[in-house]
């Protein structure tokens, strides 16, 4: 826990997800021997080639409309070798945590609780030293990825408590495990319209867990980031609940998957970079992002930065701390 106390601004990597997916026709797929191979810089420097033929089209013209999970296909057939670089990547990249989601690979509930046991396992084998959030949207599927949680290794996070019916039981699950626990803004009838509905759900689950004793720095609020494709006002629904939260609740984390709101957009890292900007100077101290896309580095940076401008950081003492040990 040292490293999420440390910093002032905590990264979650987002890409240990199973709905995460590739376009068929990236440059990055080859066919070789009959087979097609995902390519990637691998941890040494080497080229990795991932074996996606399963998912692959048969038919020429289904390429172009074609997706391929790629973490999904890992899970699945436990390529350890992929898997280690997908964490590790993001790790050495700056994430603190690791969001895990396997919710894609089955809708049985005991298949999806023995893939989230695995791959709780099999991550805190690969990086013991970085925390993981169990992320689904079924709550026995989270108790079943703490069940195997080392915490001797590090602390666990669970992804997330929300108004939707049934959702309230995750925070006894987390405050059990002793877990920080995520939240998002959805609410008792669906996805949040604007700030306001944002800000009035998350508000209820603050009162929630007050009941429930949750510590206030175990606590994580994500407003929900929509794509700004689908609507010219998401980004400013998000952001302008962000600046509504951090000021009724100053010691509270908050974060969204900012990642989401250049969904669907040519030059998404341009999009994401002036997103995570705008999330951090609205309020958020955590990003939820794709830590190789765009570099947490250049955020954490800000972040110290931003706070000996603002006095957060009296007299620079913390960014002169960073600063010298970068040397």
């Amino acid at each position: 826990m040292a490293a999420l106390s440390d910093t002032p601004l905590i990264v979650i990597g987002e890409n240990i997800n199973t709905t995460r997916r590739i376009r068929a026709d990236s440059k990055n797929i080859v066919i070789r021997d009959g087979k097609a191979l995902w390519r990637y810089t691998d941890l040494d420097g080497s080229e990795g080639l991932f074996d996606v033929t399963a998912q692959y089209p048969e038919e020429k013209k289904a390429i172009p409309s074609a997706r391929i999970g790629l973490i999904g296909q890992g899970v699945r057939t436990q390529d350890l070798h992929f898997l280690k670089w997908a964490i590790l990547s993001q790790v050495n990249a700056g994430a603190h945590l690791v969001d895990l989601c396997v919710d894609e690979l089955s809708v049985y509930p005991e298949e999806r609780h023995e893939f989230m046991r695995w791959m709780v396992k099999t991550a805190q084998k690969i990086c013991p030293d970085v925390s993981y959030a169990i992320d689904s949207s079924d709550p026995q599927t989270i108790r079943a990825g703490l069940e195997v949680y080392d915490q001797s290794l590090s602390r666990p996070a669970i992804n997330s408590v929300s108004l939707e019916p049934g959702r309230d039981v995750v925070i006894d699950i987390g405050k059990e495990a002793g877990a920080l626990i995520f939240a998002n803004g959805s609410g008792v009838s669906g996805m949040p319209q604007d700030a306001e509905q944002r800000v009035n759900n998350l508000s209820q689950i603050m009162t929630m867990m007050d009941e429930r004793g949750v510590p206030m720095e175990d606590r994580f609020l994500d407003p929900l980031v929509f794509p700004i494709g689908a609507g010219p006002y998401f980004g400013n629904h998000f952001l302008d609940a962000v600046r509504e939260l951090r000021k009724r609740y100053p010691e509270v984390h908050i974060f969204g998957g900012l990642s989401n709101v250049s969904f669907g957009m040519p030059r998404r890292k341009l999009l994401n970079h002036a997103f995570i900007t705008l999330a951090v100077i609205a309020g958020c101290d955590t990003v939820m992002i794709d830590p190789l896309m765009n570099n947490p580095k250049d955020y954490v940076e800000f972040k110290y930065a931003a706070n000996v401008m603002t006095a957060v950081d009296e007299f620079g003492l913390k960014y002169l701390k960073y600063i010298r040990s970068q040397k």
